[in-house]
C-alpha cells in the first residue's frame, strides 16, 4: 500500500497515483482508493491542473467531499508556496525564458488574461512575483504605475512580464507589443530594466526578447524547439 511504501522507501519513490491515493485515504464504491487515484488523476491530466481547479469543482467528483477536495486544495497550493520559497531562498536565475515557463506554468489553465510582474536583483536572481491585472489586456488600462510597484517596493534592477494567452497561442498581437514598448519606456525612466515579456500559451510560450515561440513539453524531459 502506499503509506507503507513511503515509510519503506520515502515519498519520493512514489508515483503521482500513490501519492494522491494517500491524500484519498479510503476509495468509493466499486472502486479501490488505487483506481480512484488514477481516475481523479486522468480526469484532469496534471497536478497543475488539479492545482488550478476550484474546490467546489473538485468537490463534483462522485466520492470527493469537502473534507476531501479542501485537503488537495491545501496540500497542492503548499507544494506550490514551497516551489516559490526555494525559488526565492536558492536565488534561481531568471536568464532564460524557460526559467520563467517553469515559474509560471501554472499560467496555461488560467481561463482569464492575467499579467505577472517577476522582480529580479542585479545578477538576475528571482526576488518576487506579483499579479498586477486580471481580465482583458489593455495597454490603456494596465499602467505602468502599477507594474513597476512591487519591483520598487522590492529595490529589484528589473523585471519580467508575464501574461497569458487563454486561446492557447501564444502568438503576440499587436497590442502586446504596444504594452510591453510602453512598459519598457517607463523602466528606461525609473532605471528598472525591462528584461523580458513572456506570453504563456498551452505548450507554448513566446519571449519577445528572443522575438519567437518555444513549444515545450512538461514532465521528466524539457524539449525547446524554435519556429
Amino acid at each position: 500500500m502506499p503509506r507503507e511504501k513511503l515509510l519503506e522507501l520515502g515519498a519520493e519513490r512514489l508515483t503521482n497515483e500513490e501519492l494522491v491515493a494517500i491524500l484519498l485515504r479510503t476509495g468509493v464504491k466499486g472502486k479501490g482508493v488505487m483506481e480512484f487515484s488514477k481516475e481523479l488523476l486522468n480526469r484532469y491530466g496534471s497536478l497543475t491542473a488539479l492545482l488550478c481547479a476550484d474546490v467546489r469543482e473538485v468537490m463534483n467528483v462522485k466520492g470527493m467531499g469537502l473534507a476531501k477536495a479542501v485537503l488537495f486544495k491545501a496540500s497542492l497550493e503548499l507544494g506550490h508556496r514551497v516551489f516559490k520559497e526555494m525559488s526565492k531562498k536558492t536565488r534561481m536565475k531568471l536568464d532564460e525564458p524557460e526559467s520563467v515557463y517553469y515559474l509560471c506554468h501554472d499560467m496555461t489553465l488560467l481561463d482569464r488574461e492575467t499579467v505577472r510582474v517577476i522582480s529580479l536583483d542585479t545578477k538576475l536572481n528571482y526576488c518576487g512575483l506579483n499579479t498586477v491585472s486580471v481580465g482583458i489586456l489593455d495597454s490603456s488600462l494596465l499602467h505602468p504605475r502599477e507594474v513597476f510597484k512591487p519591483a520598487i517596493s522590492r529595490t529589484a534592477a528589473a523585471i519580467i512580464l508575464v501574461h497569458n494567452h487563454p486561446s492557447g497561442d501564444p502568438s503576440p498581437s499587436k497590442e502586446d507589443g504596444n504594452i510591453t514598448n510602453r512598459i519598457k519606456e517607463a523602466g528606461e525612466t525609473l532605471g528598472i530594466k525591462l528584461l523580458d515579456h513572456i506570453i504563456v500559451g498551452k505548450g507554448s510560450f513566446f519571449s519577445f526578447t528572443a522575438g519567437r515561440v518555444f513549444y515545450t513539453e512538461v514532465g521528466d524531459d524539457f524539449q525547446r524547439k524554435g519556429l
